[in-house]
């Protein structure tokens, strides 16, 4: 077969593959516009979806940065006049950043940035003696599927739970937080915590028995150190 002839079979092959696939398309007309149609409007909505995303996380996390840099500004030197950017009192400055983590919290609670906003609301509200509050946003913060945040959510909620008599509730997170640790929230610290619990208490052989435990374990380390001068008395 010479090359002209395989060439005319070539073109021959690829025109009728070509009718075929016109004479489909033309039989399908409505079904291929349609799903045409479709395919565009949902790549504009994953666009649109990925865009709002984006300037939503941006927006939560402007929003949180500026609550954060109020809870930590300066407060004013005793008898000095109080500057812009400072607060007279501790109590002061709590009030402000708290109404701020709660606007983040409620604006963008379904964010990460909002969910760490319910912490730091939680927090503030109890420094304001806001204990009811308090706990609403400790425990949604508490539930965050980052961990590192839900046990230092856990970890402040056990620490109302104590200061409002409630000790079984507290040394239940502490032995939840003790059985599953984090980065933020070390098995030594709920424990350490915990045998301050039992100090209050009066249970001290109980939190020897802790203190000893977190001596051995933890030798180099700072809550090392804490046990042993519990241990030794210096509590």
């Amino acid at each position: 077969m010479d090359t002209r002839t395989r060439h005319a079979l070539k073109k021959d092959s690829f025109a009728q593959a070509t009718a075929s696939s016109m004479s489909w398309v033309s039989g399908h007309r409505a079904g291929v516009v349609k799903w045409s149609i479709t395919a565009g409007i949902a790549l504009v909505v994953v666009v649109g979806a990925l865009v709002f995303w984006s300037m939503q996380t941006s927006a939560a996390d402007k929003a949180l940065g500026t609550a954060l840099d109020t809870y930590d500004s300066q407060l004013a030197q005793p008898g000095a006049p109080v500057e812009a950017g400072t607060y007279a009192t501790a109590a002061e400055r709590s009030k402000a950043a708290n109404q701020q983590f709660a606007d983040v919290a409620s604006k963008y609670g379904w964010l990460p940035e909002g969910t760490k906003a319910h912490y730091f609301a939680g927090v503030t509200d109890e420094e304001l003696g806001q204990n009811a509050q308090a706990e609403t946003e400790l425990k949604t913060a508490a539930g965050a599927w980052d961990k590192n945040l839900a046990n230092l959510a856990k970890l402040a909620l056990a620490g109302l739970y104590q200061r409002t008599q409630r000790d079984q509730q507290a040394i239940d997170i502490y032995n939840e937080l003790t059985a599953k640790p984090s980065a933020t929230v070390s098995a030594n610290v709920a424990q350490l915590d915990l045998a301050d619990l039992y100090v209050s208490q009066g249970k001290q052989d109980q939190a020897r028995t802790l203190w000893a435990k977190i001596k051995d374990s933890d030798k180099e380390g700072a809550a090392g150190s804490i046990a042993a001068q519990k241990l030794g008395g210096k509590q």
